[in-house]
C-alpha cells in the first residue's frame, strides 16, 4: 500500500488515504543503557503536523524518556499491550492494557514511563506538536526551549534586569 516514506498516505490528488499501521516503518531511539524505545510516527506518516500520534514499544528494563512536563503541550497515553510503571510527580502507577492517562499542558508534575516487566509494552502516545513548547526536566534541573532548540540549567536563572545597563 505504501513505500514507508513520510506522508506516503497522501495520494496524487492531495487527499489523505487510510493506511495500515504495519505500513509505517519502525524507528528506534536509545541513549545509554537506561533509555530506549521503538516507535511508529502514525500522525506524521498520515501528513499531520499539529497532532502527533505514535505507537511505541518499551522493552523490559527500559525507560522511554527523562522525567518531564510541558508548559504548552498536552499528551495522552493509552496502553495497548503489556504493562509499565508511570511515574507522575512523586507517585508511581501500574498501567496495563486498557489504562489511559492525560498529561495536561502546564501540569507541573513530571511524567516518565519505565517497563518494570519481562515483556514488551505497546502503547499509543498522542500529543500536540507545539513549536513554542517549554519542557521542564525536574530530575536534572533542565529546561528545554523548543523554539530556540536549546536547553538550559534552571540553576542559572537571572533576574529580569540582571546584567542590563541602567
Amino acid at each position: 500500500m505504501s513505500d514507508n516514506k513520510k506522508h506516503s498516505s497522501i495520494n496524487t490528488s492531495g487527499n489523505v488515504e487510510p493506511f495500515l499501521i504495519e505500513d509505517v516503518e519502525w524507528q528506534t531511539f536509545s541513549h545509554g543503557e537506561r533509555f530506549a524505545s521503538r516507535y511508529r510516527q502514525l500522525g506524521e506518516f498520515g501528513g499531520c503536523s499539529h497532532v502527533g500520534v505514535c505507537m511505541e514499544e518499551l522493552s523490559p528494563g527500559k525507560q522511554a524518556c527523562p522525567h518531564h512536563y510541558h508548559h504548552l503541550e498536552e499528551e495522552q497515553l493509552m496502553i495497548l499491550d503489556g504493562a509499565l510503571t508511570l511515574r507522575l510527580g512523586d507517585k508511581t502507577y501500574l498501567m496495563q492494557a486498557g489504562s489511559y492517562v492525560v498529561f495536561p499542558a502546564g501540569q507541573k508534575a513530571g511524567h516518565s514511563l519505565f517497563n518494570h516487566t519481562d515483556a514488551v509494552c505497546r502503547y499509543l502516545l498522542i500529543g500536540e506538536r507545539n513549536p513554542h513548547d517549554v519542557i521542564v526536566y525536574p530530575d536534572s534541573n533542565r529546561i528545554s526551549v523548543r523554539l530556540a532548540g536549546e536547553g538550559y540549567n534552571k540553576a542559572a536563572t537571572m533576574d529580569y534586569w540582571e546584567s542590563e545597563d541602567a
